[in-house]
């Protein structure tokens, strides 16, 4: 049964990530141009952990061909031999429509979703800029991120490669639906993807499914930025998180679940799902359950500490229940953090940019360094684990051959100060160049 499934997910990366699976390789066998991109020192698998010197890297049709000893090459030579090169990164979890602010609330009443859609792609760029040549966006209205994706993807607009789920998998009335507006403002605004009962909540899995969803996401569990005094222990029952990841595999989706409390955490789990962003009250339990079901946690640090740092200060933007929930979960998630990597679990990087400032991703690293990572466990959550979070280690992750070529360059070590990941100064994504400092 299990090797069935891995066989259906193995099949629907190329069907269900089609921004990665169609990257920009040309049309015709024939190679147009070679690229050679001089490193200094060069972190191609951070799996090893391995800096080799004096090494280029050759290009042809956005992949790599092969990676050779000293600097070689003529004509299209990329000079970073004084440079520290890497795999470009993977976030795990960002939201490109959007980003908290003083106005959050209204504009979800006057942005339409063309609206969200343009003000993704300024996101987007901000977010390829800083070195983020892969993303994930969990929840977002299906229009605006499914029209995101596909822009970039074709070359409209310039930005990382986007895995989307499009709306999120929530229950009626709890985080991920529309909460503290006039009654028929929320009737109006609630989405297709709202679901309550177990056939329902099917239903509304193969709903995104039909709409373009490349992962599933969902709500197990109430959250800090919904207006709503629901708390943030488990909302969808154990009878809907059975179906729900039961509709997602038997459609070739992983499913993924915004969850915090712990009872939350546990019973999507114990429901066989792949993975949680945030899990915030994890206990023994969940890291067994982690363990045992090889699931991954995308933790999510920079969030806890941005909504803490904002609901604690002068300028609060936050409603009374976000600011309760904030000063309740943020200041727990580093704890969370330290005492999941301790146990061994699985830990794949994400932000959940769009509660923080999009371009600000790689804060991450330094507060995944004081949950007790090294440098280069942190580098590897942004580039191996991800990849392979989404079964994508034979795509992105790495430069190897065959590998798309995406990298980053920065001038110090990352794997002495992980804050140099902070200071980008040169982005590649499929073979082209968008920052070059």
């Amino acid at each position: 049964m299990m090797m069935r499934f891995m066989g259906a997910l193995a099949l629907a990366a190329t069907i269900a990530f089609p921004a990665l699976a169609q990257t920009e390789q040309g049309t015709d066998a024939a190679e147009t141009a070679v690229t050679y991109v001089h490193a200094g020192r060069l972190l191609a698998d951070p799996s090893t952990g391995r800096v080799t010197e004096t090494q280029t890297i050759v290009i042809a049709n956005g992949r790599v061909r092969e990676i050779r000893e000293g600097f070689v090459g003529e004509g299209d030579v990329v000079d970073l031999s004084d440079r520290f090169v890497l795999p470009g990164l993977i976030d795990s979890h960002v939201h490109l429509t959007g980003q908290q602010s003083p106005t959050s609330r209204l504009d979800e009443m006057t942005q339409s979703d063309a609206d969200q859609a343009m003000v993704g792609a300024g996101h987007a760029r901000r977010t390829l800029m800083a070195g983020f040549t892969t993303v994930a966006d969990l929840g977002a209205a299906n229009q605006a991120i499914f029209a995101l994706r596909g822009a970039v993807q074709r070359g409209d607009v310039v930005g990382p490669r986007i895995i989307a789920s499009g709306s999120s998998v929530a229950i009626h009335g709890g985080h991920g639906d529309i909460n503290g507006y006039r009654d028929d403002i929320m009737h109006l605004l609630s989405s297709e993807s709202i679901c309550s009962g177990p056939d329902d909540c099917m239903r509304a899995v193969r709903t995104q499914v039909r709409a373009g969803a490349d992962i599933i996401k969902i709500t197990a569990t109430g959250g800090v930025l919904s207006n709503t005094a629901a708390g943030l222990a488990q909302q969808f029952t154990e009878a809907e998180l059975a179906a729900i990841v039961e509709a997602a595999h038997r459609m070739g989706r992983r499913v993924t679940a915004h969850a915090h409390g712990g009872d939350g955490v546990n019973a999507f789990l114990r429901a066989g799902g792949d993975s949680i962003e945030h899990g915030t009250y994890l206990d023994d339990e969940s890291i067994r359950l982690f363990r045992e079901n090889d699931a991954w946690l995308v933790p999510t640090l920079l969030a806890g500490d941005f909504v803490a740092r904002i609901a604690s200060g002068p300028d609060n933007f936050f409603t009374p229940n976000q600011t309760a929930k904030a000063l309740q979960a943020g200041p727990q998630m580093l704890d969370m953090a330290r005492r999941a990597h301790e146990g061994g679990v699985r830990i794949a990087f994400g932000t959940d940019s769009g509660v923080s400032a999009h371009g600000d991703n790689a804060q991450e690293f330094a507060l995944l360094v004081r949950a007790g990572l090294t440098p280069l466990e942190a580098v590897q959550t942004a580039t191996v684990n991800a990849a392979e979070h989404f079964g994508l280690e034979g795509e992105i992750g790495r430069l190897a051959p065959g590998m798309a070529a995406d990298m980053i360059a920065v001038e110090g070590d990352p794997l002495s100060d992980v804050t140099e990941l902070e200071r980008v100064r040169f982005v590649m994504r499929a073979g082209a160049v968008h920052r070059q400092d």
